[in-house]
Order: structure tokens, then sequence, then C-alpha cells
């Protein structure tokens, strides 16, 4: 079991890394796609909500599937390594030309990832891929793509499906939906994630091949503009001794005993009642 040193001591070292407070503004630019609420993390490298190229994770396939953020934010947060939540604007959804504002803590990690689905869609999400947060206060704005989980066939076919491996879309909140479509013949998929073909639709609101209207749904990349705002300069990181904390190992602080809930590695003189890594468990 580690002691950690009295906070009164930090002043004799250099300075600890310190978490940045981010403010995110994510807003729609499509014509008729809603984004379901939000999985945010922020992470160490290596850590990912996705990978283009690689099979979607099953936490990434029920997001993309049906807006269920809860395997994603699992997934990171069980890895010991970043942490994640869900942001939901007022009424579940992002609409088409609507903004979406929340603020974060950086929790002390390197790295930003984010991803919502694209309603109406099969395995369609948005997504901001290990974006490396930047140690300099300021805004920054980026443009993300819509992309394809490739685990469903894209049937664009509205009948409330939307759990992992069950075909259709949960819903359309803008334009047609349960037209009685057939389905286009011959389709395919990659079985990776990749960038979403689109929308194809028809403007057949008594059949045809789709459930979904070729003047409403069609949608070309990207699909949204996010501005993140860098609160404060991040500090740099501490330099001087560095101590290793694993994941359940104890340690001990002005007589109270904290569990490691994070793997990190940082300085001794942490206070980790002030700290997320730590819980005080006597």
């Amino acid at each position: 079991m580690k002691t950690l040193l009295p906070l009164t001591l930090i002043g004799l070292f250099s300075a600890s890394a310190q978490a940045a407070e981010l403010d995110i503004t994510i807003t729609n630019a499509t014509g008729g796609i809603a984004f379901t609420p939000l999985a945010v993390a922020t992470h160490q490298a290596g850590i990912n909500i996705y990978q283009i190229g690689a099979k979607a994770s099953g936490g990434l396939t029920a997001l993309a599937e049906g807006g269920n953020t809860a395997g994603v934010i699992s997934e990171i947060n069980q890895s010991g390594y970043g942490y994640a939540k869900q942001y939901n604007p007022e009424g579940g959804l992002t609409l088409p030309g609507q903004g979406y504002q929340f603020s974060i803590d950086t929790m002390d990690y390197e790295y930003l990832s984010l991803a919502a689905m694209l309603l109406p869609s099969n395995d369609g999400f948005v997504g901001l891929n290990s974006w490396k947060i930047p140690t300099k206060a300021g805004s920054y704005t980026i443009k993300l793509n819509g992309y394809d989980a490739g685990t469903e066939l894209n049937d664009e076919i509205v009948n409330g499906g939307g759990a992992p491996g069950v075909a259709g879309i949960p819903a359309a909140p803008t334009g047609m939906q349960q037209t009685g479509a057939e389905m286009y013949p011959y389709l395919s998929e990659t079985g990776y994630v990749h960038i979403h073909p689109g929308i194809v639709g028809d403007t057949d609101s008594q059949g045809g091949y789709s459930d979904l209207d070729s003047r409403v749904h069609r949608f070309l990349n990207p699909v949204a503009n996010i501005t993140i705002t860098v609160k404060q300069d991040a500090v740099m990181a501490w330099d001087g001794e560095q101590v290793e904390y694993q994941v359940d190992e104890q340690v001990t602080y002005m007589d109270v005993v904290y569990k490691v809930v994070h793997a990190h590695t940082s300085s001794p003189t942490w206070t980790p009642s002030n700290v997320w890594f730590f819980e005080a468990i006597e």
C-alpha cells in the first residue's frame, strides 16, 4: 500500500498535470438527419470509440443501430484508461440546424472522442476519434463526418428496429416513415467502419424501395461542425518523481484509505480526495 505526501508539500515540487475544462458545441449541419444523445469520452492514446477500417465493437454497434450509448460508455470506463458519459440535449435529439452545448472536464486525459447515431439510418453515426486536446487555451473548430458501422444492411426500412442484429431503422424524426417499402435489392455490407455512403431514399409515400425521403434525408459529409473551447492552458506534466497507480490498488493519505479506480501515473503529492482517479473506502 502506497502512502501519499500531504498537500502542503506540493509547493516544494514542480507543477503536476492539471485537467482542462472544455466547452463543446456540436451543430447539426444536415438538412434532414437528427443526432441521438452523445457518448463523449476523454482518454489516453490507444483508446477508441471507433476506428475506420476496423470491426465495430459491441458498444458502437448498439450506438450506431439504436442510439444506445451505454455499451460505448462501459467499454471506455472499464478500460481503466478513459472516462465516458452520455450528454443528452433537451428533447433527446439534436435536430437539423440545431446546436447543442455542454461542458466537460478532461480528467487529465489528452484525447477526446465522441459519437452519436444518425437518425434515420440503419447503422450510421457522427463521430470524432481520438482528437488530441490542445494544451493552449482557445477555440478550435472541426468538421465531423458521418460513418457507417458496417454492422447492418442499409435497407432504409423504418420498423422500430434498433437492437443490435435486428434489421431496420428505429424511427424517422423528419420525413416519411413506414411507407410499405420493399427494400432495395442486392444490398451488402462491409463488416467494418467506413464513411457512410449516404441515404438513397425515394419519393414514394405508398411503398417503393425505401421508407426514407430522398428530398429530405440525403446528406453529404461533413454532417456536423464542432467547436471546442479549451478554457485554460494545460499545465505541463510533472517531470519529477512518478508513481504508477493500478486499478484496485490501495493508497493512504492522512489516515484515509483510497482505492484506485483508474490506472494512471502522477506525482506522489496529489490529494486523492480531490482527484477523480481515487475513491475513499475507509
